[in-house]
């Protein structure tokens, strides 16, 4: 799958990548309303992968049924809308109106935002909060229409296992792991952040390590498929995290060099596959071994 925020809203793409071969498409963030983003610089590459301070910027959900979902009906490809707020209001709006479109296969929340109505914690780094925001979603959501609620984990707490179940017990269908680590980059010569807005989140192969930790960590937890992301480059990588125990993965910051990387990652699995002499990607999920003595 393509992962958010790497991937445009999918269409913009048509022209170079084949989209009715990806497994899924993971929109753009949507907001409430369009959001211009935070300032310039907003990316900034690092030694093994890079930052960025996006800042969310969307032509917000109306737009976006509006303009983009009449074209992504057109693909076979099933497409993800990755939802975000910044009040369990806000959520909800934005899944009322894509209720009332066709075309959505199902959502993401992204949870990594910081709740204005509580002081400006994030989301994700509080179980009672995640539980809120998810279940106010899965309550909006039409059972009839049978879409998923896929609600996407903050790397950035102590223990993604608390809020793993806390989202599984508020109603999420999947998990999603990891979003970026919150990072600094300076420029030691003018000593100022190396992004407009200072910190921006770290993603690439430099965070694959950690994430496949918590991959593991939030499968061990919960018995509700898991999503894999954090690095991926490279079919290995995929089945790294399928061993984990994920059941799929998003390739995120590859696209931003490749857009055909997941493409591409799929037919170096199914490679891996063959030379381990494996049927399917699925007898992987799962099969960590750890020595005895760990």
């Amino acid at each position: 799958m393509a992962a958010s925020g790497t991937f445009a809203y999918g269409i913009e793409l048509a022209e170079v990548v084949e989209l009715q071969q990806l497994g899924g498409i993971i929109t753009k963030g949507l907001s409430r309303e369009p959001m211009d983003g935070n300032p310039a610089p907003r990316l900034f590459e690092t030694e093994s992968g890079m930052m960025n301070s996006v800042g969310l910027q969307n032509i917000g959900v109306r737009a976006f049924v509006r303009e983009k979902l009449p074209a992504l009906r057109a693909i076979a490809t099933p497409v993800f809308a990755n939802v975000f707020g910044y009040a369990v209001e806000d959520y909800v709006e934005v899944l009322r109106v894509l209720e009332d479109a066709e075309g959505v296969a199902g959502y993401e929340l992204n949870v990594s935002c910081p709740n204005t109505k509580h002081g400006g914690m994030v989301f994700a780094s509080d179980p009672g909060l995640l539980g809120e925001v998810v279940g106010a979603a899965k309550a909006a959501i039409s059972a009839q229409k049978g879409r998923p609620l896929i609600v996407k984990l903050s790397p950035n707490v102590a223990r993604i296992q608390d809020m793993a179940l806390a989202a599984v017990e508020a109603g999420a269908d999947a998990l999603s792991l990891v979003n970026t680590f919150v990072a600094l980059a300076i420029d030691a010569r003018t000593r100022r952040p190396r992004l407009g807005n200072g910190f921006g989140g770290l993603s690439g192969p430099a965070i694959k390590p950690i994430a496949l930790r918590m991959v593991y960590e939030a499968a061990q937890a919960v018995r509700v498929p898991v999503i894999g992301l954090g690095g991926i480059a490279t079919g290995v990588d995929a089945a790294e995290y399928l061993i984990a125990g994920a059941t799929a993965v998003e390739v995120g910051t590859a696209n931003f060099w490749d857009p055909q990387a997941p493409l591409r990652i799929a037919c170096e699995l199914d490679e891996f596959l063959k030379e381990q002499t494996i049927a399917n990607a699925a007898e992987l999920r799962g099969t960590l071994r750890f020595k005895d003595n760990l």
